[in-house]
């Protein structure tokens, strides 16, 4: 993305909360922006920091705009001061790849680190990439060896594409104690954000999926005709066949019920599918739920990822879905269909439920429930090969979230070095963190500091909703049966074929879903081959910790 495009973008941003805030207020607001690096001190002075960036802007009060983001950055500076000089880093100039998907990730950012750069005399250079062309970008920088950035947001699932391939600078210590690393819940903990025993990220996002839905469809006398959400993944089908014709009681337009994104995503849609199949596929005890850990072949085609596929094809069939689905991917589904009223349910990373009460787009927040990826009343045992009759249910935990890293580039050269590293710190920081769990920003909750009841309160959220949503996110991360992705290379290139696949599935160009999956399968076993099935068995084993 251009500059001039960032600053018109922030342009119109700014107009949107003027309407909000009054246009008084707003101008304030630009004139704190326009004057970055002296809104520090006295004005956000407080003993309870934390509580005081909560506040910014509150709950209720409209999205941040790019004034918050730099208010947040500015008051969380106290760590990057307690470990470099001001004005230490000038000169220093350092290219900063990441997302900038939904004006989010890569907008907070620069906000972020706008005070940042202002005290430590270094610029960021930015590459702003749509979630769907982010593998081929990066996978490009790694084939060719053009490796054109100093810092990468990126997710654990890509470390055995990069620390696999000696690409990433090694964490110093000094970082790990500043951002707090101690604080993480446990599953985003080693081996996770390390290779070979080395560490290599800043975690700043967990990443799971959780299930929302809109409690005004359920209940006694609802339009679905169903007292509770639906528990399974068979209940959720059947209660979006039980919506076709209905009209949603908050929109007035058409009621619908789960919104499957039927459009890939850069890879990234993948997980979408997966939500259904582990229910079905990942049995209680078996880790493995994607290869066999055996000789590495693929379970996409087995009889319960086959069953999640035909789900889909079910939904299809039954005119479920809302027009044009087809082309609808999982960006469309969370932010222009469920958060702005089409649709009962979902599944989506955590951050959906900070939204739904936050962002401007949001017409549901009143209305949103959560809980964990639905379950199934039969599971799948790949080992006997049969279907058994009981309940199951297994949180996907799709990406093992977003995390900071610093290239290789930087190591031959302390001072950029050093700055590289209190960048994505800055970024990392325990403080900041909460801020970003709470507001739109693309992140979910990850740290054990975030399950704070009372702090989401000081924000404006009230008990019960936090409760509720916070809660999904807890059950998911400690769940025993969680569906833990494996870090092992090509990870997005068996996603990206597969949603290649799933695509021609949905608009039938295979006969069956067993066809459709058998393709996937064929196309997986290309990709292992071509990477060494030898050297993937091994390491998949290990992610498994066999």
């Amino acid at each position: 993305m251009k500059v001039e495009i960032y600053d018109a973008l922030m342009r119109r941003q700014a107009s949107r909360r003027d309407l909000l805030r009054g246009t008084a207020s707003a101008a304030a607001l630009l004139g704190l922006s326009g004057a970055m690096g002296g809104i520090a001190g006295t004005a956000f002075a407080a003993d309870d920091l934390r509580a005081q960036i909560l506040q910014i802007p509150g709950v209720g009060k409209g999205s941040p705009t790019d004034a918050d983001w730099q208010k947040v950055g500015e008051l969380c500076l106290g760590p990057t001061k307690a470990n470099v000089k001001q004005g230490e880093f000038a000169g220093v100039e350092l290219t900063f790849m990441g997302l900038n998907n939904q004006n989010l990730h890569n907008f907070l950012f620069r906000g972020f680190l706008k005070p940042w750069e202002a005290y430590t005399g270094a610029k960021i250079n930015w590459i702003d990439l749509a979630q769907a062309d982010y593998n081929a970008r990066l996978q490009q920088s790694i084939a060719t060896g053009t490796v054109d950035f100093d810092i990468l947001e990126m997710g654990a699932p890509f470390e055995g594409d990069t620390a696999g391939r000696g690409l990433l600078d090694e964490m110093p210590d000094w970082a790990a104690k500043q951002v707090e690393a101690d604080d993480l819940v446990s599953y985003l903990k080693p081996p996770v954000g390390t290779w070979d025993g080395k560490t290599y990220r800043v975690t700043i996002d967990g990443d799971c999926h959780t299930f929302a839905y809109r409690k005004d469809y359920f209940g006694e006398g609802s339009i679905s005709g169903m007292a509770e959400p639906p528990k399974t993944w068979q209940d959720v089908n059947a209660a979006s066949k039980a919506l076709i014709g209905k009209t949603d009681p908050l929109t007035g337009q058409p009621a619908y019920g789960y919104l499957d994104p039927l459009k890939g995503w850069g890879g990234f849609g993948f997980y979408f599918i997966e939500n259904r199949a582990t229910a079905y596929a990942k049995y209680p005890g078996d880790p493995a739920w994607l290869f066999d850990p055996e000789n590495m072949k693929p379970l996409v085609n087995n009889p319960a990822w086959v069953q999640a596929i035909q789900d889909v094809l079910d939904l299809i069939a039954a005119k479920a879905y809302p027009a044009d689905q087809i082309n609808a991917d999982p960006g469309t589904t969370a932010f222009s269909q469920f958060l702005a009223g089409t649709g009962a349910m979902l599944m989506w990373w955590g951050d959906v439920g900070s939204s739904a009460r936050t962002s401007d787009t949001s017409v549901v927040g009143d209305v949103v429930g959560f809980g964990i990826n639905r379950g199934s009343n039969r599971v799948y045992n790949r080992k006997s090969g049969q279907w058994e009759d009981k309940y199951n249910e297994a949180p996907n935990m799709a990406y093992l979230g977003w995390g900071i890293y610093v290239t290789k580039r930087v190591s031959s050269d302390e001072k950029k070095r050093k700055a590289a590293w209190s960048a994505a710190a800055h970024l990392g920081g325990k403080d900041l963190s909460l801020w970003t769990s709470a507001y739109p920003s693309g992140f979910q909750p990850y740290r054990q500091s975030h399950f704070n009841y009372d702090e989401w309160e000081k924000a404006g959220y009230d008990r019960a909703y936090i409760k509720d949503y916070l809660g999904s996110n807890a059950d998911s991360y400690n769940h025993p049966n969680a569906a833990i992705e494996p870090r092992i290379p090509g990870i997005f290139q068996y996603y990206s074929v597969a949603e290649d696949e799933l695509a021609k599935g949905f608009a039938g160009q295979y006969k069956s879903a067993q066809e459709t999956a058998d393709a996937i399968a064929a196309a997986w076993e290309k990709i292992t081959d071509q990477i060494g099935r030898d050297s993937q068995l091994k390491l998949y084993r290990t992610s498994l910790g066999l």
